[in-house]
């Protein structure tokens, strides 16, 4: 016994002495918008309540992904921001730097000491993916949304002050995909949350010096268009399917093109490459073709 408090005194700020503080976790328990910034009430609401923090493109862009129940957080930071609790959070779901951090509101999640396991990942049947992509067609692009449905609980946790018009309470709610989002709500986050990590993505095709034609006749169903900053995904040798940021324009949104369309205007502007990060490296505006599944 002597021997124990000695050594715990001769390493005073040891678990030993003061007690090692409990990790804290948190998990989705609702679709859970993750931000850029602790401010939520600056975001959805504003000062005068009822504005919605936008650019000049009408994107939110402090908004980073929607988490999808069960998604599991490591808080490191919890903070007061008006009457909301918020959390500074991490979270394997996604996995990317941040020079502000992630946050998100308390009500949306579930707290526990004890680490849970991470959120179950099962990859849907192909056609499966399909179809819910297929279900989007025409809905809004939103950036960092991967619900296309919206949270319908944003107008209730952040209650305007006042009526909204229609387009603007569906924007209050997250209504609608950005590109990556699009994909990530077929698979039920199954593949990766931003396009800086779907460049790398399953295997590259070898698309280096061909032609629309000769690509073409290479890709499948699921294959992805991308390079850093959007990706266009197969669904057959006929057509693509993306979620579109057309500022100011009327072609946003999810939308169906013809394959070999989407090919030229791609490469009006962008090299069909093989490795996405050595023609980055040389310079080249590039793109690349990955085949992810079956994975």
């Amino acid at each position: 016994m002597k021997f124990f408090l000695s050594i715990c005194l001769l390493f005073l700020f040891s678990p030993c002495f003061a007690g090692e503080p409990a990790r804290h976790y948190a998990v989705a328990e609702i679709p859970t918008p993750v931000l850029n910034t602790p401010n939520f009430a600056a975001v959805f609401g504003g000062s005068d309540g009822r504005t919605l923090k936008m650019d000049d493109c009408g994107l939110i862009r402090a908004m980073e992904f929607i988490a999808l129940p069960g998604t599991v957080f490591t808080i490191d930071q919890e903070m007061k921001r008006g009457n909301l609790r918020v959390f500074r959070v991490r979270t394997a779901d996604y996995p990317y730097r941040s020079k502000t951090g992630y946050y998100l509101d308390s009500r949306f999640v579930r707290l526990s000491d004890k680490k849970p396991p991470e959120r179950p990942r099962r990859l849907p049947h192909r056609q499966a993916i399909i179809d819910d992509m297929l279900a989007a067609r025409g809905s809004r692009y939103v950036w960092g949304g991967n619900i296309r449905e919206g949270i319908g609980q944003m107008l209730t946790f952040f209650r305007p002050a006042g009526s909204l018009d229609g387009q603007t309470a569906n924007l209050w709610r997250l209504q609608g995909v950005d590109c990556s989002g699009l994909l990530y709500q077929a698979t039920d986050g199954f593949t990766p949350r931003n396009t800086s990590e779907l460049i790398g993505y399953g295997k590259p095709l070898a698309i280096a010096g061909k032609n629309i034609d000769q690509i073409v006749n290479l890709v499948e169903p699921l294959d992805l268009i991308v390079w850093s900053g959007h990706v266009i995904i197969v669904l057959d040798r006929e057509r693509t399917i993306e979620s579109r940021l057309d500022c100011g324009g009327t072609g946003g949104g999810v939308v169906i093109r013809p394959l070999r369309q989407t090919l030229a205007g791609v490469m009006k502007t962008r090299l069909g490459v093989d490795d996405y990060a050595e023609a980055s490296r040389e310079g080249k505006k590039a793109f690349v073709i990955r085949r992810w599944y079956p994975y």
